[in-house]
């Protein structure tokens, strides 16, 4: 099942979540980054100019909104569309970048990289909380991003199969 959340200027130049809330209301407690079923997709509807250039992830008041988004929802990457693109804009939302014509997003590395490495302890100690295996879906999100994590990464933090 894909939940769309859709978004509009006014959610977010006043930085109001009530979208998400209202979707993760809906779910019964655990069932947001636990079903392995759900998707989450945003539907971004905000005016520009035609000739402004810039891509949503561009714009400081979206950026904004969705680092709120990810301060409050921390799981977030583990349940977003990644076929559609949906996990590559999300990361674009929080870690500077540049686009390329031919080789599309170029994340910063070093910026990227703290990304990771912040959500992997963020996310390996709330799935851990929760009693959902995580070294699956953590090796997983990291490979997303172009990075392979050994096993001895994940014996530091007490993560075993």
């Amino acid at each position: 099942m894909t939940i769309i959340i859709a978004l509009n200027s006014e959610c977010l130049l006043n930085l109001d979540l009530s979208p998400v809330q209202g979707a993760i209301a809906k779910l019964s407690p655990d069932q947001p980054f636990t079903d392995p079923d759900l998707s989450w997709q945003f539907e971004i509807d905000y005016p520009r100019d035609p000739s402004d250039p810039r891509e949503l992830s561009e714009i400081p008041e979206i950026r904004l909104w969705f680092i709120r988004l990810d301060a409050t929802y921390p799981w977030l990457p583990l349940v977003l569309d990644r076929q559609s693109g949906e996990f590559a804009r999300y990361v674009a939302m929080l870690v500077p970048h540049e686009f390329h014509r031919t080789e599309g997003i170029q994340y910063n590395p070093e910026a990227l990289e703290i990304f990771l490495m912040n959500k992997i302890f963020t996310l390996a100690k709330l799935l851990q909380e929760h009693g959902v295996p995580s070294k699956s879906k953590l090796i997983s999100l990291s490979q997303m991003l172009g990075y392979e994590l050994d096993d001895g990464f994940f014996d530091l933090l007490g993560i075993h199969p």
